[in-house]
């Protein structure tokens, strides 16, 4: 059955710009959503202030408080973040660049979707996001790299892959020049996942995801 309006909780921890891009997308009819809440790590976050001029409802959920004599609770922090999640009610939790790791709290309450700056599994897992997945690519000499749109799971960059792009790599591409074509692909694909799930046509098979045909397809 289709979602006619699919409820979002977006995690962000910076600057916003695929929260922004996925509330335009949202605006322009392309996505049957709506974003409910948008969750920062981070009170300073750009993406904060980005999300209250979209007039979204917003909330900060520090790390700090979390932190004893410089060990984080990563559980104690997913409690508390699945607690706060729920007040909103989201049919899907979307990662927007969020930098703490989703623990079995939330992960066991809610679906949560993600993208990664690579062709999964490859550049995946602890310590590739950002820059360091595209300097990790060159200094491998790969000719193709991408972007790829996963469920979560508790590991990194392992749950099952919904949508996938392949981007080239060109002679003389720096982290900067494929960082910014394979951010394209992103802010294609993944309002598209978030598209297909809202209108009900991804089916989680184990490790795998089907998608459905459109409705009289």
């Amino acid at each position: 059955m289709t979602v006619t309006t699919c409820r979002l909780a977006v995690l962000i921890s910076g600057a916003g710009s695929t929260m922004v891009n996925l509330a335009e997308r949202i605006r322009g009819g392309e996505v049957p959503a709506e974003i409910a809440l948008v969750v920062s790590s981070r009170a300073s976050a750009a993406g904060v202030e980005k999300a209250r001029t979209l007039g979204l409802e917003t909330a900060v959920l520090s790390r700090k408080p979390f932190t004893r004599d410089g060990a984080f609770d990563e559980d104690a922090y997913a409690r508390a973040l699945a607690d706060l999640l729920a007040l909103a009610r989201p049919d899907l939790v979307v990662l927007a660049g969020f930098m703490t790791r989703l623990g079995r709290a939330v992960l066991s309450r809610f679906q949560v979707i993600n993208v990664h700056p690579a062709l999964l599994p490859r550049f995946g897992g602890n310590g590739f996001y950002g820059h360091r997945v595209h300097e990790a690519v060159l200094a491998a000499g790969d000719k193709v790299t991408g972007a790829t749109v996963h469920f979560s799971d508790l590991a990194y960059d392992t749950g099952p892959i919904i949508l996938q792009e392949i981007v080239p790599v060109l002679a003389g591409d720096t982290p900067d020049t494929l960082a910014t074509r394979v951010q394209a692909v992103e802010r294609r694909i993944y309002p598209e996942a978030i598209r297909l799930f809202a209108e009900g046509r991804l089916v989680r098979d184990g490790d795998h995801v089907r998608i459905l045909p459109e409705a009289g397809a």
